[in-house]
């Protein structure tokens, strides 16, 4: 049952991060139109419409996409300085902690973005220039802070599992000695 619950979170955050980077790809590329765009105004080229709009709303959900694959991949910041003196029992432990903290602080995003778009569409709100309503760019950071939640969880599954082999791995070694 876990490894299949780990490739599922593994693929789904693998792709969800690799579309992130093809909207950062867009992002890119829109922005370079719209500068090259104003910068041959005279010729009458202009810039993108909408493009500060567009960008905010890719960036949201280009964020949250890569949320999932740098949690599953132990990639957020740690220090380990402190750490290492102790034992890896005590380091499984407070990756636990850790994953725990991130788990709940994963679930509040997701809350909070949920309340942001469900006011959103409630009040019709749109963009000013391209007239997008403004709950899709919530719905796009909604899908990656979904993942992100759900790989918490998963990460904090994975660590319980890391400690009790740690421990039965340190218990035997014990029974041995």
């Amino acid at each position: 049952m876990y490894r299949l619950f780990e490739r599922i979170a593994e693929r789904s955050a693998q792709v969800l991060a690799l579309a992130g980077g093809a909207v950062l790809i867009a992002m890119t590329a829109m922005t370079v139109a719209s500068i090259v765009g104003r910068s041959l105004n005279r010729f009458g080229l202009g810039p993108v419409p909408g493009d500060f709009e567009l960008i905010e709303m890719g960036a949201a959900f280009a964020i949250f996409a890569f949320l999932p694959w740098c949690q599953l991949k132990r990639g957020h910041v740690t220090v380990d300085l402190f750490l290492a003196r102790f034992s890896a029992r005590v380091n499984f432990a407070v990756d636990i902690l850790a994953n725990l903290l991130m788990t709940v602080a994963a679930a509040v995003m997701l809350w909070r973005l949920t309340l942001g778009m469900l006011d959103k569409y409630a009040y019709g709100e749109t963009s000013f220039i391209l007239q997008f309503p403004a709950w899709w760019g919530y719905a796009g950071a909604m899908a990656g802070a979904i993942l992100f939640a759900l790989v918490c969880a998963f990460t904090v599954w994975r660590s319980i599992r890391e400690f009790a082999q740690a421990s039965n791995g340190a218990n035997n070694n014990e029974a041995r000695a």
